[in-house]
């Protein structure tokens, strides 16, 4: 897959916002592994109310299967709900990191 044509057909933007308690417990760590494994860019990141939000880009098989990676995880107990959005990719990022 070439990373750096985000915007080619098929790529497409997952946006999730994890509840639960997922501070704290590695949730932001364990989700670039996880985004590596599934091969997508993007970012994962603390939001202030105590959510995570995760944005990644890539084919939308890859983008399920991060978040079954995520799901097949420990972080799964910690989690209480999960609300996704779809859109196009932007082509925006290189990497999987941590804001």
């Amino acid at each position: 897959m070439d990373m750096l044509n985000q915007n080619a057909p098929g790529q497409r933007r997952l946006t999730a916002r994890f509840e639960g308690r997922v501070q704290g417990v590695g949730f932001r760590y364990t989700a670039v592994a996880c985004a590596a494994a599934a091969g997508v860019t993007g970012y994962v990141s603390n939001l202030p109310d105590g959510d995570v939000e995760l944005v990644a880009e890539g084919p939308e098989e890859q983008l399920r299967d991060l978040l079954a990676r995520i799901q097949r995880s420990y972080l799964d107990r910690f989690i209480l709900r999960v609300h996704q959005q779809w859109s196009p990719a932007t082509g925006a990022f290189v990497a999987f990191t941590v804001q």
